[in-house]
């Protein structure tokens, strides 16, 4: 359900959707507001400090930014990690923004927001009719089940089974219709083959698809591209440069925020990060792994594979090990020895699985190409510990209670010893031929056009047109705004 077409589909649906925003006193932000949120109107920062960040009040559609202030509840700075060289081992700066600080507690929401928003304002979702179906690997159908819910919507969340038990629970107690799928991060077909079979039980279930939707890929080349220009400007020092921009591949929309990078700092490389079990982009491999929120065997549709630099391959162990690390006390009593300071290890609790995975391909960037002080990577730190907990639990039951011995050796072998090693800088026909996978996904499985396909790949307009779609949606957000009456 993903056409690139954003007149007005459907002017019943499109009343019905603004009768329930005007009844549900539904302001939408635009995704100008969004990349810029000291513009969101003072009056509406004043009552969001009486708001919770994960209350399904509307005004929270307002905090999907990477700028909320959790301790005013109003618009702050940027909320990020930088990591220092005592705790990643290389001179390089490796600079995070970090996804803890959205509603949910991922910024998966606002994946969803790109998607739900262009369907809403042009009449193509009703919300009286139908059911918001959104396939993910765990924060995206999180996301968008909250979303759904402010909009009062029946949400549909489908991952995989073997996900973290905290997203199951999360989901259930904001009242979602849950569907678990065969296997773990990486069974993605398994999740488009109950999308599938929804969508033939009943055109009801209207699918949000973040691999193939550029909604999902185009809020992050406005909002997490802008956002992370905006934090090298406020900390650079006199000769730093941005060397590089390292992402997981996932559904292939936090990477796209390298496409906005690229344009600002045309020489840094864009890196994707993934598991070393299942080496998709490294190894065109297969197979399972554990590093939740990064489902591989495929490459999204909407991943521009030609702007992807390097492949970095992190085994789905370490990020696990130094899980325990950064956040238990026999972890942070050695790291605090190797000189990381006290404020250092109270936010490194900001980095969730995934999270570990792009701090770990950073420092493979660095080893990499022999960076020094000047060099600034950039990486997105997807969600915290929250969704994570049993984790740890399985691994002390796994392996035993937690020691500062142990944490030296997670950290010596996980960071200290993580050399360039699967690490690939890739030529012009390595990335075609990543691009090319795409056919066996989209084309034979999931009935793309082949003339699209090639597209893609030959003409570089084809991804400057979906970012220039932005401006419409917010003239159509306005326009929508204004008719509903809502004011606040």
């Amino acid at each position: 359900m993903d056409t690139w077409n954003w007149n007005i589909e459907n002017e019943d649906f499109l009343q019905k959707t603004m009768k329930r925003c005007r009844e549900r006193n539904i302001l939408l932000p635009t995704f100008n507001q969004l990349k810029h949120p000291d513009t969101i109107p003072d009056s509406i920062q004043q009552k969001l400090a009486a708001i919770g960040l994960n209350e399904t009040h509307p005004l929270n559609l307002f905090r999907i930014n990477w700028r909320n202030d959790v301790k005013t509840g109003k618009i702050g700075g940027i909320n990020y990690v930088e990591l220092p060289s005592a705790l990643t081992g290389v001179k390089a700066r490796i600079i995070g923004i970090c996804g803890k600080y959205f509603p949910t507690g991922a910024h998966k929401v606002g994946a969803t927001y790109g998607c739900l928003i262009p369907n809403l304002v042009s009449g193509k979702f009703n919300p009286e009719y139908h059911k918001a179906v959104w396939p993910s690997t765990g924060n995206y159908c999180r996301g968008g089940i909250f979303n759904s819910a402010l909009l009062g919507v029946h949400g549909v969340a489908i991952l995989p089974e073997e996900m973290s038990k905290e997203r199951f629970e999360w989901l259930r107690s904001y009242g979602a219709e849950i569907y678990a799928t065969y296997g773990c991060e990486s069974n993605v077909k398994e999740i488009y083959d109950k999308c599938h079979e929804l969508e033939t039980e009943s055109d009801k279930y209207y699918i949000f698809n973040q691999f193939a939707q550029f909604g999902n890929m185009v809020w992050h080349h406005e909002v997490t591209g802008t956002t992370l220009e905006h934090l090298f400007n406020q900390v650079k020092g006199e000769k730093s440069r941005v060397a590089g921009y390292v992402s997981a591949t996932g559904s292939a929309g936090t990477i796209g925020a390298g496409d906005y990078l690229k344009k600002v700092f045309p020489t840094m490389k864009i890196v994707a990060s993934e598991a070393l079990q299942c080496p998709t982009i490294l190894m065109n491999g297969y197979g399972a792994h554990r590093i939740e929120g990064i489902g591989d065997k495929h490459i999204p549709w909407i991943h521009n594979t030609k702007n992807t630099d390097c492949v970095a391959a992190i085994d789905d162990a370490d990020p696990l090990h130094l899980l325990r690390a950064f956040n238990l006390p026999e972890g942070h009593k050695f790291l605090s020895k190797l000189g990381v300071d006290a404020t250092t290890l109270d936010r490194i609790q900001d980095l969730g699985i995934s999270s570990i995975g792009n701090m770990l391909s950073a420092v493979k960037m660095a080893k990499y190409y022999e960076m020094t002080e000047d060099d600034v990577i950039l990486t997105v730190f997807t969600d915290s510990l929250e969704m994570y907990r049993s984790r740890l639990e399985e691994m002390d039951t796994e392996f035993g209670p937690y020691n500062e011995h142990q944490a030296e050796v997670d950290w010596r072998t996980c960071v200290e010893r993580q050399s360039y090693d699967n690490f690939k800088e890739m030529t012009y026909y390595e990335k075609k031929a990543v691009h090319n996978l795409k056919y066996f996904t989209w084309v034979e499985q999931q009935g793309k056009d082949v003339a699209e396909l090639n597209r893609q790949w030959y003409d570089d307009q084809y991804w400057l047109e979906k970012v220039a779609s932005v401006p419409q949606w917010d003239a159509m957000i306005a326009d929508f705004n204004a008719k509903t009456g809502v004011t606040i």
